[in-house]
């Protein structure tokens, strides 16, 4: 039948398969690049740690973990010695039973990176590229199962059991970096060149992968210029350029020899950064076994990269190994920046270690920062002498009166008074007093314009009691005091013992975003701007929209009125209760292209002179009531409760 016919065909193609040999899988001629090992450590919970015990050679590497240690032992680096204990913490907590932990290899760099809880801990840091190197890791003997250890170990993406192992082990092979490694980096960067070996160059490493340049000072050394052996694609010019001074021989003692080592797409060197990262390109510059420092001529380093646009600026870095030498830290101390275009940036630096270039994300520069600091700094101190002298003038009018709101708008001018001096001295406290003293010059700002919009928002609340509550009678003062006073105080006090929320906070501009304004204030991390979104941006919201209403409502009240069709003065009294109402500060939000910088002119012009814009208001008022025979807009021309009611506001 066919059924057993092709049953016999399947069975005699088997049987001759069974004698042809076939085409088999070639191994691959590559080495590995990189070793990714991950899995999730069950343990006891309480405290955990972490034991290293790093040396140099090729045999192997274990990864063995029991109820409280975790530990990672071998011979694997080139360079890299580390024996150190380590303390662990996971975001899931201490009570916690479970955690999730990979260990990354780099033979070709000799790094080691251990990410656990949501950081990455650098075992063993970069070092200029080796002759041999360890590579090729292949699984060796695995310790027993057990309750305690790793379970769902995985090499990259490949699951290796789901049992729980107390030790996974892997055999590494020595390789020739320079040849074997570097053969098929050569394969990917065909068009990269080194630069010609100089009379002062000790030996570049002729080949594209090259990434490390050794340069001799000898006595009659005057400078070397250091190029990187890969160039950027979209450019002639090399990626990195180090102009090493003839001072740094003087200043070397124990050898004459200076070490250029450059990286590119590392991604260890990205840590620590939140808004912010590192370019590709890295460049550490050493003598070996010296620390150098306080340069009297700097080192310069010339970065050509990709296109930077305006809003992002970007800053020289160095790392700081004042800090955590597990983690990467960056800082500007040291190092100078110079803008030569949007794709090249100069760094003068006075000391040696690794070296890029930290472009910031958001938020972004302040274009025209200079111009409108100075637009402030005068509305800020014109507003002082004006709400001085309004202040004199309720003060006096009184003990005359006893108006209800004159003690509202005591309270405003005060909060006005208050907000623009700590606002024009913010600049020199954050400069002079430090990150302690600066910590509560922001608490106190923060303060001032909680309270200034809060008045303002009582403001709203009795212009409209007045027009729309004349029956009832209004609420004492001390009650408003104690809103306007009391209430902004609360949130504040809340963010300063929660801590970390208050302190210098750095403006970059467009035209030098290294040498950035800074002023006290809220810090720029993710707690404190949802600390900024829930107070002031929160209440500023309900102020400015609640006063845009009333705003609309006092207009229909009185825009009828014979006195506003023949005194135009009676314009500015509506400007004045913009002012009172808040209204303007609701610029802030307005920022879409091409007009925002003209709306951040305008949002500085109207706030910082705010103080200046109520002396006018009062000054007018004071004005037309003597013109008018009492009344704030002229003659009454109504003889309704309500527009009596709102002529006294005016009054006031």
């Amino acid at each position: 039948s066919s059924m057993e016919l092709q049953l016999k065909a399947r069975l005699f193609v088997l049987t001759l398969s069974l004698f042809i040999p076939g085409k088999t899988r070639q191994p691959s001629c590559e080495n590995d690049w990189d070793f990714q090992f991950c899995g999730t450590w069950r343990h006891g919970g309480g405290s955990r740690s972490l034991h290293v015990n790093i040396s140099t050679g090729c045999k192997d590497i274990s990864i063995s973990a029991n109820q409280t240690t975790l530990s990672i032992s071998g011979e694997i680096a080139a360079q890299c010695k580390r024996s150190s204990v380590i303390l662990l913490t996971d975001s899931a907590g201490i009570h916690s039973t479970e955690s999730r932990f990979c260990l990354y290899w780099e033979p070709f760099y000799d790094q080691m990176k251990f990410q656990f809880g949501g950081k990455n801990l650098t075992l063993c840091w970069p070092t200029r590229l080796q002759g041999s190197c360890c590579t090729d890791l292949s699984q060796g003997p695995n310790g027993p199962n057990g309750y305690y250890g790793i379970v769902n170990g995985m090499i990259k993406d490949d699951p290796i059991t789901a049992e729980t192992r107390e030790t996974y082990s892997f055999s590494g092979s020595p390789t020739e970096c320079t040849e074997k490694l570097c053969d098929q980096e050569s394969r990917k960067f065909t068009s990269a060149t080194m630069v010609s070996n100089g009379p002062q160059s000790a030996g570049n490493v002729e080949h594209p992968c090259a990434r490390s340049s050794e340069v001799l000072m000898k006595k009659d050394f005057k400078g070397y210029n250091v190029t990187s052996p890969l160039k950027q694609e979209s450019a002639a010019e090399p990626a990195i350029t180090v102009q090493i001074p003839p001072v740094l021989k003087d200043v070397a003692k124990a050898t004459n020899k200076v070490v250029c080592t450059f990286f590119q797409n590392n991604s260890l060197f990205q840590e620590t950064v939140k808004s912010a990262r590192v370019l590709d390109d890295v460049v550490e510059i050493t003598v070996e076994n010296e620390v150098i420092s306080n340069l009297p001529e700097p080192i310069r380093i010339a970065f050509h990269h990709d296109v930077i646009p305006k809003n992002c600026s970007r800053k020289c870095v160095s790392w700081d190994t004042r800090k955590d030498s597990l983690q990467v830290n960056w800082t500007t101390d040291g190092c100078e920046t110079h803008h030569l275009g949007s794709d090249h940036t100069e760094c003068l630096c006075n000391h040696l270690t690794y070296f890029s270039v930290l472009v910031q994300l958001q938020p972004g520069p302040v274009c025209h920062l200079l111009a409108l600091s100075v637009v402030t700094s005068l509305g800020c101190a014109t507003s002082i002498i004006s709400c001085v002298a309004v202040l004199i003038y309720i003060c006096r009018k009184s003990r005359h009166s006893k108006d209800q709101s004159t003690s509202i708008h005591l309270g405003l001018v005060v909060s006005l008074l208050c907000l623009n001096l700590l606002f024009f001295f913010t600049g020199i406290l954050a400069n002079v007093g430090g990150e302690s003293v600066c910590a509560w010059v922001a608490a106190a700002l923060h303060y001032a314009l909680l309270m200034s919009l809060t008045w303002m928002g009582i403001e709203v609340f009795h212009t409209f009691w007045l027009v729309y509550m004349v029956f009832s009678p209004s609420p004492p003062p001390c009650l408003w005091n104690a809103v306007g006073y009391g209430l902004p105080a609360v949130p504040v006090l809340v963010l300063v013992a929660v801590g970390d929320m208050y302190g210098v906070r750095d403006l970059p501009g467009c035209e030098d975003p290294s040498d950035p304004y800074q002023m006290c204030w809220m810090k720029d991390n993710p707690r404190a701007w949802l600390a900024h979104y829930f107070t002031t941006l929160s209440i500023l919201v309900v102020v400015g929209l609640s006063g845009c209403v009333m705003l609309v409502l006092v207009f229909r009240q009185i825009s009828n009125r014979d006195e506003w069709r023949q005194n135009r003065l009676a314009f500015f009294s509506m400007w004045g209760l913009s002012c009172l109402f808040g209204t303007t500060w609701l610029l802030a939000f307005v920022h879409f292209e091409p007009f925002s910088q003209f709306f951040a002119f305008l949002f500085c012009i109207l706030n910082s002179f705010q103080g200046f814009f109520l002396m006018l208001r009062f000054c007018m008022l004071h004005r037309m009531r003597k013109q008018g025979g009492g009344s704030a807009l002229g003659s009454s021309s109504s003889g309704s409760t309500r527009h009596h009611m709102l002529q006294a506001q005016e009054k006031s």
